[in-house]
Order: C-alpha cells, then sequence, then structure tokens
C-alpha cells in the first residue's frame, strides 16, 4: 500500500492537494471531483478515499441527499479497508453517519498517528494557542490532604505537562502514552536536575493499567486524556484496580448537557455528568468533585468541560 504521504504518482499527488485545497475552501463539488480524478490514477489512496467522503458528505448535508450520503459512507468504509488499523480517523466519520459497526471510533493507531505528528509543536498550540490549563486545574481540584503521593500514573502524559505540574506533590511518577513522538519530548523533560518521569511507558490506557499491579497507585491523573475515550467505564475500572484504598483519581472532560458520550466535529468525546457519575459507581470510585470548567479555547470560544476527583472506596 502507498504511505499516506504519497500516493507513489505523483499527477494523483498533485490532484490530491487541490482538491485538499478545495475542501479547506467548502467547494465540495470541486474537492469530489478532484478526489475522483486521483483515485483514478491510485485508487488504493486511502487518504483520497478519506477526502472524497468528507466532500460528498458535505455535499448531502448542503443538498439534504441520502443517496450522496450513501455515497460517503462508501468512500470511508474504501478507505477503511485500504487502512483497517484507521491511522486516519476514518472510523469517527462512519460513527458520525451512523455506520459505526461497533467499533471504537478513535483507534489507537489514529491517536498515536495524531499525536506522533502534532508533538513538535504540541505545547506551543495547547498552551499557547488554546489557552489549555488541564494541569492547573486538576492540580487545584485535588485535596490539600495527603500532602505527598508516594506512586502517581501521569495516564496519556504527553509531554509532560501534567507531570511538571504535580511532580512536587509525587515521590515516584510514571508516564504512560501510546505515542513515541510525545514520549521522545518527556524523556527530555528534567526536575531539579533530574528527569521528570521515573519511568516512562508506551502503549493504550486500558492495556496499561491491566497489566499493572494492583492496588499500587495512590494517584491517577489524565488531563486532557479521556476527551478520546468514548465509554469512561472501562478505563475508570481499570484506574481502580490500579488505587490503592482511598486513593484519588482526577481528570478533565469536555461536557455536554445530553445523556451519555457524544463524538464533536473537533474529533473529540464530550461526557454527560450522568454518564461520569455512573461509570464511577460502576468503578466503585466515590465522587470528591465535579465541577465545571473551561478546559482550553476553540475558534477562541471557552470548550466547556468537567473537572473530577474520585477515590477509591477503602472495600
Amino acid at each position: 500500500m502507498a504511505t499516506h504521504h504519497s500516493s507513489g504518482d505523483l499527477l494523483a499527488d498533485r490532484r490530491y492537494r487541490y482538491a485538499e485545497a478545495c475542501l479547506a475552501d467548502h467547494d465540495f463539488s470541486g474537492a469530489a471531483d478532484l478526489a475522483e480524478q486521483a483515485l483514478e490514477i491510485a485508487p488504493r489512496y486511502a487518504p483520497a478515499w478519506l477526502l472524497l467522503g468528507r466532500a460528498r458528505e458535505g455535499l448531502a448535508v448542503r443538498g439534504d441527499d441520502p443517496a450522496l450520503r450513501a455515497a460517503a459512507t462508501r468512500a470511508y468504509a474504501c478507505a477503511l479497508d485500504i487502512d483497517p488499523d484507521d491511522t486516519l480517523g476514518v472510523r469517527a466519520h462512519l460513527v458520525r453517519l451512523g455506520e459505526g459497526g461497533g467499533l471504537p471510533a478513535l483507534s489507537p493507531a489514529y491517536v498515536r498517528a495524531l499525536f506522533d505528528g502534532y508533538a513538535p509543536r504540541f505545547e506551543r498550540h495547547l498552551v499557547d494557542g488554546l489557552g489549555y490549563v488541564g494541569p492547573q486545574l486538576v492540580l487545584d481540584a485535588l485535596p490539600a490532604e495527603p500532602a505527598r503521593f508516594d506512586a502517581a500514573l501521569d495516564l496519556g502524559c504527553g509531554t509532560g505537562l501534567m507531570g511538571a505540574a504535580i511532580r512536587d506533590r509525587v515521590g515516584h511518577l510514571t508516564g504512560v502514552d501510546l505515542s513515541p513522538g510525545m514520549l521522545a519530548l518527556a524523556r527530555t523533560k528534567t526536575h531539579h536536575g533530574v528527569p521528570l518521569y521515573d519511568r516512562l511507558a508506551e502503549g493504550d490506557l486500558a492495556a496499561f493499567l491491566a497489566d499493572e499491579q494492583r492496588a499500587s497507585a495512590d494517584l491517577c491523573l489524565a488531563a486532557d486524556v479521556l476527551i478520546y475515550v468514548g465509554d469512561l467505564a472501562p478505563v475508570l475500572e481499570g484506574i481502580a484496580q490500579v488505587l490503592k484504598p482511598c486513593g484519588l483519581a482526577a481528570f478533565t472532560v469536555q461536557s455536554h448537557d445530553g445523556d451519555g458520550a457524544v463524538l464533536g466535529s473537533d474529533g473529540r468525546y464530550a461526557h454527560a455528568d450522568s454518564h461520569i457519575a455512573a461509570s464511577a459507581s460502576r468503578a466503585a470510585l466515590d465522587i470528591l468533585t465535579l465541577h465545571p470548567a473551561d478546559v482550553r479555547r476553540e475558534g477562541g470560544r471557552p470548550v466547556p468541560g468537567r473537572v473530577v476527583v474520585l477515590r477509591r472506596t477503602a472495600a
């Protein structure tokens, strides 16, 4: 299969770039036509199938055309057939169209590829561009006691923003992330002249938590991470397993006023308060804090969210 960066044919690549420009200008008809031209030359180029799906979906929405909606679904399905690991994030589009087939909307391969490409500019864009304050929100929400945690897990640690915020209150700090690019930057971070993290691990959150020793952590943190998880219950159950009795979990999420979890056009999940509460209850975690907070800004507008602190029951 051709790589995602090139179809392997210069003419197809040129048509694809023109199609991208049309899509950016909301010229869905032009984008669809150019994507089809690229696919005539390189029919196994998954990004062109994805772009064709997006263009057809745009036309379908504009004209309320079920036939175009079905055509968009077929284009997305072709992209996913070529790229079954879904490094392009096609599943999210299918789920939005009600055609997800029960698969998670955001595949580990997509999240890994997304953040590997994002890593070099991650902190500058997140903090300066989006007004990101997740680590500080989590830190401020933690109770004053205990003043120090013997062992903490930074889930989805990224480049180390949460780790840097909590380091003075933690004895041993472990970070885990799906993205090797993010972890490479986290390894360069220091605190008082020593590495910021005592241990760094690469992997999916659920798999990592399943492999961790039970009742081994005093604190689990996840700043702006669970926005990539639809159903919070399995992750919170994994957190409950690794927490010691009375151990704490603290995290941020995006929120919405409906029920369950909703995948937004930004490719992130928003979770209802009722979903958070039900997931925590299922994991035998007590809610200490669940309060509103603007987790960052998108398009100049605040993104509504929640800061959550949970405690594992003593039993």
